[in-house]
C-alpha cells in the first residue's frame, strides 16, 4: 500500500461499502417503523425498488472481489513475481507488501464466507457470527497500521496514526453489532466508520503520494515525507485535523441525508406516529412549563 493506488484501491472499496451501509440500515429503520422492529446487519441485501434477485449478494460480491483484486496487487504485482530473495527465504524488499496482501486476506475470507453462508447450506452462520468475523478482519487491519504508524515517522505516521483511530473504531462498533443486534445507532454507527475510513484512505493516497503535499514537506527518492523544521510539520499535522474533521462533517451531511430521504420514502406509519407523538409531548410540556404546570403526572396523582 506504500502507493497511490495502494491507497486508492481499498479507500474505494471502504468508501463504497461504507456509504451502501449508511443508506441500507438508515431504509431499513425507517421501513421497520422505529425501534422495536429493526434488526442490525453486517452486510446489506439489494432487495428493493425491484432489484433483480441476481444483485441481492452484491455487496459481499464487491467485498470479496475487491480484497481478492487488491490482495493480487499486492502480492503479484507490487513485488513482480519476485516474493522470495535469490538465497533463499522471503523478499525482505516485499514484506510490506505481503503484509498488506495477509490483511486483504481476512476481507476476502468474510465476503467468501458470508456469500457460503447466504448462498449454501453447509456454513450456517448468524448475524451475530458474520460481525465477529468482520470485526477479526478489522484487528488484523488494525495490527498492521498500528505497527505502520509506529514505524513510519513524521508526517506519514500522523496519518496512519489518524487511520488507526478509525480502524480501532471499527472494531468496536462490530463487536457491539454482535451484543447489541437491535441497535439502530450501532449499526448506523458502524456504516458511517467504514466510509471516513474509505475517504481517509483517499486523503492519505493525495497527501502522501499525490499533488497534495502541504507546504513545507518534500517527498524523497524513497517516497519518505521530510519537512524542513518543527514548524512546518506541525502545520502539515494541523491540516490534516482540519481534512479530518471536513470528511467526519461531510459524512456527517450523507448519514443525515440518507435518513431524511429514507424518511420520506420508506417510512413507517409507526414511524411517523412515534416521531408526531414525540414533537406533542414536547409541545405539551413546554406550555406546561410556560403555564407553570407539568404535562405529565405527578406521582401524587397518579397514587392510587
Amino acid at each position: 500500500m506504500g502507493s497511490f493506488k495502494g491507497h486508492a484501491l481499498p479507500g474505494t472499496l471502504f468508501l463504497l461499502v461504507g456509504a451502501w451501509h449508511v443508506w441500507s440500515a438508515a431504509a431499513r429503520y425507517a421501513s421497520a417503523g422505529g425501534p422495536a422492529g429493526f434488526r442490525l446487519r453486517v452486510w446489506n441485501p439489494v432487495d428493493f425498488l425491484g432489484a433483480p434477485p441476481a444483485l441481492r449478494h452484491l455487496e459481499l460480491y464487491v467485498v470479496a472481489g475487491g480484497a481478492f483484486l487488491d490482495m493480487c496487487v499486492e502480492v503479484l504485482y507490487s513485488t513482480h513475481l519476485r516474493i522470495f530473495a535469490p538465497g533463499g527465504g522471503v523478499n525482505p524488499a516485499h514484506l510490506n507488501d505481503l503484509e498488506h496482501g495477509g490483511m486483504l486476506l481476512m476481507f476476502f475470507l468474510f465476503g467468501a464466507l458470508a456469500l457460503l453462508s447466504q448462498k449454501t447450506r453447509y456454513l450456517p452462520l448468524t448475524e451475530g457470527a458474520l460481525c465477529l468475523v468482520a470485526a477479526t478482519a478489522f484487528t488484523a487491519e488494525l495490527l498492521l497500521f498500528y505497527f505502520h504508524s509506529t514505524t513510519h515517522q513524521g508526517l506519514e505516521g500522523y496519518y496512519h496514526y489518524l487511520l488507526v483511530v478509525l480502524i480501532g473504531l471499527c472494531v468496536v462498533s462490530t463487536v457491539l453489532g454482535a451484543l447489541l443486534p437491535e441497535s439502530f445507532p450501532v449499526d448506523l454507527a458502524s456504516g458511517v466508520l467504514i466510509t471516513l475510513q474509505g475517504l481517509w484512505f483517499y486523503q492519505t493516497a493525495f497527501t502522501l503520494y499525490g499533488s497534495m503535499l502541504p507546504k513545507g514537506c518534500q517527498r524523497d527518492a524513497d517516497a519518505n515525507i521530510e519537512c524542513h523544521g518543527h514548524a512546518a510539520e506541525e502545520r502539515a499535522e494541523q491540516l490534516a485535523n482540519f481534512q479530518f474533521f471536513a470528511y467526519v462533517f461531510l459524512v456527517f451531511a450523507y448519514t443525515l441525508g440518507c435518513y431524511a430521504v429514507a424518511a420520506a420514502k420508506y417510512g413507517h406509519p409507526d414511524l411517523r406516529t412515534m416521531h408526531a407523538t414525540t414533537m406533542e409531548w414536547r409541545d405539551n410540556g413546554a406550555n406546561g412549563h410556560e403555564l407553570g404546570g407539568s404535562s405529565a403526572p405527578s406521582l401524587e396523582e397518579g397514587a392510587i
